[in-house]
């Protein structure tokens, strides 16, 4: 079973990296492979500036049972989704066909949403963004701010941090409870925030143009 994350120049690092560290800590004997995708197989920087390799390129792999699509920085997902010819975009496409879940994190919901992925479902994205969802009329958003929806196989995460819980979910919906439970416990999360700010009860102006 592979799990696939396409990056991109200008990504989150904690939407790639936090859900990969989950993953990755499923007992192999599950059979869960996770790769990093790049479009040329080359590295990426992020959003943070933290340069990383890719560990294979859209083209040599065709498929993937799990698509994990990732946000980023506003240009740089306003620079994929504002291109008609996008081969990120049609990556996206072409995977989710036949992938058994199609899943994203943060402002990864507005690369689904911009293929087409995410029509007739209902999805979340990090609050600042739910201004840029809305602007899709196929898609279903989600009141309040939940940390994950799952629709039918699609399966969105809100901002940035929810990539853990989603990747916990998402590992118990592909095995079981039982399996999270003992990634959770491996990871020791059990996260008590110092501090309880609240989400702004009104979102931004979309700040991605396309």
């Amino acid at each position: 079973m592979q799990l696939g994350i396409p990056v991109y120049d200008g990504v989150n690092l904690l939407d790639v990296a936090g859900p990969l560290e989950m993953f990755s800590w499923v007992d192999k004997k599950k059979g869960l492979e996770t790769v990093l995708l790049s479009i040329d197989g080359r590295p990426v920087t992020s959003l943070n500036g933290v340069r990383f390799d890719a560990q294979a390129s859209f083209a040599a792999t065709p498929t993937l049972d799990i698509l994990w699509v990732p946000g980023g920085a506003p240009d740089a997902l306003g620079t994929i989704m504002s291109d008609p010819a996008s081969p990120y975009l049609a990556y996206l496409r072409q995977v989710a066909a036949k992938a058994k879940w199609v899943c994203s994190v943060c402002e990864g919901a507005l690369l689904l949403a911009r293929a087409g992925l995410l029509d007739g479902h209902k999805a979340t994205t990090h609050w600042a963004f739910v201004d840029c969802l809305r602007r899709f009329p196929a898609v279903k958003v989600a009141r309040g701010h939940p940390r994950f929806v799952e629709s039918g196989n699609r399966l969105t995460g809100g901002g940035i941090s929810s990539g853990l819980d989603e990747a916990l979910h998402l590992i118990a919906r592909l095995f079981n409870d039982k399996t999270a439970t003992e990634v959770q416990v491996t990871t020791q999360y059990f996260p008590v925030p110092p501090v309880a700010g609240k989400i702004p009860s009104k979102a931004p102006a979309c700040m991605v143009h396309w």
